[in-house]
């Protein structure tokens, strides 16, 4: 005897699981919460973004004051970013809308200028957002670090003095949020932790001591590994990668992949289902990408090194994945390589030129990045080489840029750039 109306309920159930899936991975979609959007990993579903494109093609076009290399970072109709002066003094965090590019509201921040490397500069931390606030991370060798949490109207709701920094290249990692917390990987030259925050209140949560003695880049992201728990990714030259449980701060594993030797680790993190991704080293010696797949070990979990690639493997740049394809983007020479994700072997590879220091994006397929003079490439994220277009901006970048609600912006050192479906 057939149970049909247990069958229908089953099914109903089924029908509405996937169908919140995709609500939610459409949400997920129309933001950009954070550096290289929902959990760093760089990549939009959405449609009608144009491959080529002319200055009559731009949306809109906004200049900003000050300058800076930090991304722009979306939530709805509303554009997060920072920019600084320095002959003023000033840094800025900045609110425009997603439509008309029009500054909604700035706040300032004074600061003293400080030692940076050349590449870098005063605004180089991407902030963060969610559906109620932006946080916005400034550290100075001058003026310490500090965590600012504002509403969508431009009130502050928190601030938080983190102390000092030392780093003689200058600050550049960017917070993040997970869920109701606010995560912060504070590696430099002196002390250093990671540390977590609620993200309503600004109340700590927890602190992680870390034995870094060089200043990391890279921003953290979420693992999430069918069978366990999330777990937030870290990368630092002297650990290594290292996972952490969100909710208590304490260490699941960690492994030391990328050697003794002098670099840092400023590409940030990315994951696949079972696979996580780190990239450290220097920019005149060796750099590696190696992936590590966490196991449990009796009563301990920790993590082995499944593959690692050494050759052609940037300093900045964080890759991308896209399927089951890892594509690595070197800040030098512009070389290009399309990796298996299952095994580490190159699908192909490509010098196109030019310096990057920004990340590239995939949107509907395509591969965008924006060398350091503003020429925008933008290539197929498939298993052959395709430069479908390069594409000007005008202005020089370091940035990363930001999709979300059929838009792409790209930031240059004193601009916004919209462009867009028609």
């Amino acid at each position: 005897m057939h149970d049909y109306p247990l069958i229908r309920l089953i099914r109903f159930i089924c029908l509405a699981t996937v169908a919140l899936a995709w609500m939610f991975a459409a949400t997920q979609a129309e933001n950009w919460p954070r550096f290289r959007g929902p959990n760093g990993a760089g990549v939009s579903l959405a449609k009608g973004i144009p491959v080529s494109w002319t200055d009559d093609d731009y949306r809109w076009v906004t200049e900003l004051p000050g300058e800076g290399h930090s991304s722009p970072v979306i939530w709805g109709d509303r554009l997060f970013v920072t920019s600084a002066d320095a002959k003023a003094g000033k840094r800025y965090l900045l609110c425009h809308n997603m439509s008309t590019g029009e500054r909604l509201w700035q706040r300032e921040f004074p600061f003293s200028s400080y030692k940076k490397h050349n590449n870098n500069s005063f605004a180089t931390n991407t902030p963060c957002c969610d559906d109620q606030r932006v946080y916005a991370l400034w550290q100075s060798a001058a003026d310490g670090c500090s965590l600012h949490a504002f509403n969508h109207a431009g009130d502050e709701v928190w601030k938080n003095e983190l102390g000092d920094f030392k780093g003689g290249h200058g600050p550049a990692v960017s917070p993040i949020v997970y869920e109701d917390m606010v995560i912060v990987a504070n590696d430099q030259d002196g002390k250093s932790s990671l540390l977590a925050f609620e993200a309503a209140s600004g109340k700590p949560l927890w602190t992680v001591p870390r034995e870094s003695n060089r200043t990391q880049y890279s921003t953290p992201c979420v693992f999430r590994m069918p069978g366990r728990k999330p777990e937030l990714i870290f990368t630092d030259m002297h650990h290594g990668i290292t996972a952490i449980d969100p909710t208590t701060g304490k260490q699941n594993w960690e492994v030391s992949v990328f050697g003794t030797f002098k670099q840092r680790a400023i590409a940030s993190p990315v994951v696949t289902d079972d696979l996580v991704i780190g990239l450290s080293g220097f920019t005149t010696a060796e750099k590696n990408a190696v992936a590590v797949r966490p196991e449990s070990l009796k009563e301990r979990t920790t993590a082995s090194e499944q593959w690692r690639v050494s050759r052609a493997v940037p300093h900045l740049p964080t890759p991308l994945v896209v399927g089951d394809r890892l594509f690595l983007w070197t800040d030098r020479g512009g070389i290009v390589t399309c990796v298996d994700v299952a095994d580490g072997e190159t699908v192909w590879q490509k010098r196109i030129g030019g310096n990057f220091s920004g990340s590239p994006v995939c949107v509907d397929g395509n591969i965008y990045c924006a060398d350091d003079d503003g020429v925008v490439y933008v290539i197929r994220a498939t298993d052959e080489y395709e430069l479908r277009a390069k594409n000007e901006l005008g202005h020089p970048t370091r940035a990363t840029p930001a999709v979300a609600g059929g838009a792409m912006v790209f930031r240059t050192y004193s601009h916004l750039i919209c462009i867009g479906a028609k």
